[in-house]
C-alpha cells in the first residue's frame, strides 16, 4: 500500500526523499519519484507542487562518520586506498546533491515559478541519484561500499547558510560548488583511466557529462530570477557568493564547460581575490 492517501505532491515526494536514511534507498526513492513526476508530465500536466516545510537536515545513514574538514585522513590519491578514498568522496558529495537538489524545491515552495524549474531540478536529483549508485557500484568491485571511510562534514553547511534565500542557494550550489566538479572530474578521470579502472572512468565521465547540465539550470535560474526582480545578475551573484561561500574561488578552472554552463569568466575570476572593505 502507498504511503500516500493519494497521489503526492512534488513536497511531499521532496520529503520521503530528505527523511530517508539509507543511500542506496534514499536514492532508488529518488529516483522513483523523478520518473513518477516525468510520466505526469509527458501529456504537459503540471502535477502538484504542493508546500514543504523540509528538515533542516535530511536523514543519513548512522556511517560514514563525519568529520571536520581538516580531520580528514590524507591519503595519496595514486594507491588503491587513496583510489577507494576518492570514489568514496566522490559518493558522498553526490548523496549531498540528491538532498540539495529535493530540499531546493521543498524549502522554495512558496515562491513562484515556471513548470520548467521543478522539471530541471527533478532532473538534476534523478541525476545525482544515478551518480550515487554508480560511485556505490565502483566502491563495491574495489572490495568497499559507502560508509567504510570517514566523510566531509560540512557538506550540508551550504544549504543551511542558504535556507532563506533561493539566489543565495542557486549561486552557491549550482554555480560554485557544482561548478567545481567540472573543473576537477578531468583530473580524477586520467587517474582511473591511467590504472585501467575501467567502470570508475565509465561513471565519472557520465557525472562529468551531466554536471554541466546542473551548474547551467542554477545560472539559468539565477538569472531568471534577476530578471524578474530587474538586477544584474552579475554584481549580485558576487555579493551572495562573497557573502554565504567561506573562502576564495580557487583556479584553475574549467572555462570551456563553465561557458557551457552559462557562467562566464567575469563571474567567477573576480572571487578569487580578496575585496577591501
Amino acid at each position: 500500500m502507498s504511503r500516500f492517501p493519494a497521489e503526492p505532491t512534488l513536497c511531499e515526494r521532496a520529503l520521503d526523499v530528505l527523511t530517508t536514511a539509507d543511500g542506496r534507498a534514499k536514492t532508488a526513492k529518488s529516483r522513483a519519484h523523478a520518473a513518477e513526476w516525468f510520466a505526469a508530465r509527458a501529456d504537459g500536466t503540471l502535477p502538484a507542487v504542493g508546500h514543504g516545510a523540509p528538515p533542516l537536515r535530511p536523514a543519513r545513514p548512522d556511517a560514514p562518520e563525519l568529520l571536520d574538514p581538516r580531520a580528514m585522513p590524507k591519503r595519496k590519491p595514486g594507491s588503491p586506498q587513496g583510489r577507494i578514498a576518492l570514489l568514496h568522496a566522490v559518493a558522498h558529495i553526490e548523496l549531498n546533491a540528491v538532498d540539495l537538489h529535493w530540499d531546493l524545491i521543498a524549502r522554495f515552495s512558496h515562491v513562484p515559478m515556471p513548470a520548467g524549474f521543478y522539471d530541471d531540478w527533478v532532473k538534476a536529483a534523478d541525476d545525482e541519484s544515478k551518480h550515487f549508485q554508480l560511485m556505490c557500484d565502483c566502491l563495491e568491485e574495489e572490495g568497499s561500499f559507502y560508509g567504510a571511510l570517514p566523510a566531509h562534514a560540512g557538506m550540508w553547511r551550504a544549504a543551511e547558510d542558504t535556507a532563506e534565500d533561493l539566489l543565495a542557494r542557486l549561486a552557491v550550489v549550482p554555480m560554485v560548488l557544482e561548478a567545481r566538479g567540472l573543473d576537477v572530474t578531468p583530473g580524477m578521470i586520467a587517474l582511473f583511466r591511467k590504472v585501467g579502472a575501467t567502470r570508475a572512468v565509465a561513471a565519472l565521465e557520465t557525472i562529468y557529462g551531466e554536471e554541466v547540465a546542473h551548474v547551467a539550470y542554477g545560472s539559468k535560474w539565477f538569472h531568471f530570477l534577476c530578471g524578474r526582480d530587474n538586477t544584474d545578475p552579475k554584481p549580485v551573484f558576487h555579493a551572495l557568493v562573497r557573502k554565504h561561500f567561506h573562502g576564495l574561488l580557487k583556479p584553475p578552472f574549467n572555462e570551456e564547460k563553465r561557458a557551457d554552463a552559462g557562467l562566464p569568466p567575469d563571474f567567477y575570476w573576480p572571487l578569487t581575490e580578496d575585496v577591501a572593505d
